[in-house]
């Protein structure tokens, strides 16, 4: 009989809230991954990281650089830095010969994205990009509904990122991803995902871009007559959507311990989301953060051959649906909800619904719709198997899909229509 082979190991680098879920992904696959080691600057993020995995205390690590100093400690590593921190982990790590997971995106500047290309193409490593959307059952359902042909050619597509009021506030208002220079701009660090998403359903390179958008609403000639700095010393945070001390304090009685609580609040308790809403930077009010990311903004996209495609990104949404989609083509019209899919036949006028969740079972109720599961299997796969054809946002793919997202920045900010490079 022949043995079933090790697990994977794996060193988490950045032990937040991505980090902190690729480690679940390990832990609930036991016969396939194990955590063994961890980098993080953050005390308790670090130690619950390694309590919660018995990571040894010779392999708990203050900074990336002192892993990477060591020799090879795992088969793997998993990088979730800040946007801003990916190039110089992600090349040492490759140099050191580990398989690389890489969260999206993979660095905030086109020079910086190639010298990690280059340098896991140097090294042969395996390597995949956190593009978890590609990886879900819904995904690939659309995928098969396009490649069946019932569509026709696929001539427009329109999607829709609805980010939601409170989750703007939550992490580009307040949060991590509010200000460019300490982390990139908007279109990289949630949308990314999007137009990679649209490039990878229509299947035809991306020639040209134009965008719109703007901060129109979260800055300081918004703010409301009387508004304090902080949303618990606010005299007028009863009428406003965005009362930091409403949003926190209701989620926590509500029993939520984890995202987004326990990014504000890492212990997650009552006394340390009052603390938080006194001294941290999610206590503040919306219209007075050193935010400068947009919380709008439009792409239109023409490819190869033809088809075209509008992105449009907004704050400004309720959060009670996901990303919707709407695929026109020459036969056909196909309508998305991230859940379920409607499909119309031209010819003969009948409907389809295709509920991909039913062939998926549980893991389509996963993060990201299943779509971090699916990234982390087809990762282990790859790691454990040497085949990579299971990785569907690998280094080429990824440079090429970051492109357009670079090119649509630049037509947003000079006006004019790019070409994609």
């Amino acid at each position: 009989m022949t043995a079933a082979p090790a697990p994977v190991t794996v060193l988490i680098v950045g032990a937040g809230d991505r980090g902190g879920v690729y480690a679940r992904c390990a832990a609930a696959r036991p016969d396939r991954a194990r955590v063994v080691a961890v980098a993080e600057p953050r005390a308790f993020q670090r130690e619950a990281m390694a309590r919660a995995h018995g990571i040894a205390p010779d392999r708990v690590f203050r900074c990336w650089s002192g892993a990477a100093a060591r020799p090879r400690m795992a088969d793997a590593v998993v990088i979730a830095t800040p946007d801003a921190l990916h190039e110089a982990p992600a090349i040492a790590f490759a140099r050191l010969g580990y398989s690389i997971l890489l969260e999206k995106p993979m660095a905030p500047t086109g020079p910086a994205c190639r010298r990690i290309r280059d340098a896991v193409a140097r090294g042969g490593n395996v390597f995949a990009v956190g593009h978890v959307l590609r990886y879900t059952a819904y995904t690939r359902a659309v995928k098969e509904v396009v490649a069946s042909g019932v569509l026709g050619d696929v001539v427009s597509v329109q999607h829709l990122e609805p980010v939601g009021y409170w989750h703007q506030a939550h992490s580009f208002v307040r949060g991590n991803w509010r200000n460019e220079a300490e982390s990139t701009f908007m279109l990289m660090s949630k949308s990314c995902h999007d137009l990679d998403w649209i490039r990878h359903v229509v299947g035809r390179r991306c020639r040209r871009v134009s965008s719109f958008g703007s901060l129109l609403h979260f800055r300081r000639g918004q703010r409301p007559a009387g508004a304090a700095d902080r949303c618990v010393d606010c005299p007028v945070a009863r009428t406003c959507a965005y009362d930091a001390a409403r949003l926190y304090r209701g989620l926590l009685r509500r029993g939520v311990r984890g995202w987004p609580v326990n990014v504000m609040a890492p212990e997650a308790t009552p006394a340390a989301v009052r603390r938080a809403l006194r001294e941290g930077p999610y206590g503040r009010c919306v219209y007075a953060c050193d935010n400068d990311v947009v919380d709008h903004q439009v792409v239109a996209m023409e490819f190869e051959g033809g088809p075209t495609a509008t992105f449009t990104m907004t704050a400004f949404t309720s959060m009670k649906y996901d990303r919707t989609t709407r695929i026109f083509g020459t036969r056909g019209e196909l309508v998305g909800d991230s859940r379920t899919i409607r499909w119309t036949d031209f010819r003969t006028g009948r409907e389809r619904v295709v509920d991909p969740s039913r062939r998926a079972g549980r893991r389509a109720g996963a993060g990201h719709g299943g779509g971090d599961g699916g990234l982390f299997d087809a990762f282990l796969r790859a790691v454990a198997t040497g085949d990579r054809s299971a990785i569907l946002s690998g280094p080429d793919e990824t440079l090429e899909t970051h492109r357009i997202v670079f090119a649509a920045e630049r037509a947003r900010r000079t006006g004019r229509v790019v070409r994609v490079t």
